[in-house]
């Protein structure tokens, strides 16, 4: 890959929220939550930034603070489809851009600065999708199947490494702690970029036997012999003690309380 790569940070959103409806348009502060989410990204984040929309009044919003939006089929089942799809009407022949942000659109407080490692990554090993993940703090965490976590053979003192697995379950399992030089368990943060190629490819690659197993569709990509490769951070919001995204009517009033 090229010292520069072309970058593009592609955004999904829809209106659709069975916990919070219209959610990408709820006011915080005098400004919608897309918009916030869009300035973060074009603060931190070099290259062309889309909003992958799945509705009119989100594109008609984006117009309105100066966003380039895409419409997509509301219908398709994930955000990495939706910005595939919004990339292949932008960039047809696929020559444009290198690498490709997935940055979720109610991210309100992830730090897009997160992403720059990321990209980094890619260059530097020419892996097909860059992730992160934290170091569980407790036990109760690891224990639950909410709690995505990241297979990976890190060293101690090491925080990069490439991703053998991705899974609800407590793993890897410790046999003999006595023995064991790292006991850390990883939480996978579902922050991906991708190689433009590998985006491509992952979707047009049929639902994993594992996949559908646990439902984390990462899993397709390692199912199919891609690559993927965890930067383990400390930090990943903008604001100490606010919610890193918004998910439901809760984290919406105390977003209010923090995001300006």
């Amino acid at each position: 890959m090229s010292a520069q790569p072309k970058v593009i940070t592609m955004i999904p959103v829809r209106m659709a929220s069975s916990r919070l409806p219209n959610k990408p348009l709820l006011d915080i502060n005098g400004k919608t939550l897309i918009q916030h989410v869009y300035e973060h990204v074009k603060m931190y984040v070099p290259g062309d930034i889309v909003i992958a929309a799945g509705d009119q009044v989100i594109i008609d919003e984006a117009e309105k603070f100066g966003a380039k939006a895409v419409l997509t089929d509301p219908k398709l089942p994930s955000g990495t489809d939706r910005i595939a799809a919004a990339l292949a009407e932008i960039d047809p022949d696929g020559t444009k851009y290198d690498v490709v942000v997935n940055f979720q659109g109610d991210g309100i407080n992830v730090d897009p600065r997160v992403n720059l490692d990321l990209i980094e990554m890619i260059q530097k090993t020419d892996c097909d999708i860059a992730t992160c993940g934290m170091i569980f703090k407790n036990q109760k965490d690891v224990d639950d199947p909410n709690m995505v976590k990241i297979c990976m053979g890190l060293r101690e003192g090491e925080r990069e490494g490439r991703c053998l697995y991705f899974t609800r379950a407590a793993a890897p399992y410790i046999r003999n702690p006595e023995k064991c030089q790292n006991k850390d368990f990883y939480h996978h943060i579902g922050i991906y970029v991708f190689k433009a190629s590998s985006l491509k490819k992952m979707v047009s690659l049929p639902v994993g036997v594992l996949e559908a197993r646990e439902s984390l569709e990462q899993l397709r990509a390692l199912e199919n012999g891609m690559t993927i490769r965890a930067k383990i951070i400390d930090k990943m919001t903008l604001i100490d003690g606010a919610p890193a995204d918004i998910n439901t009517p809760e984290e919406y009033t105390e977003a209010l309380k923090w995001i300006k």
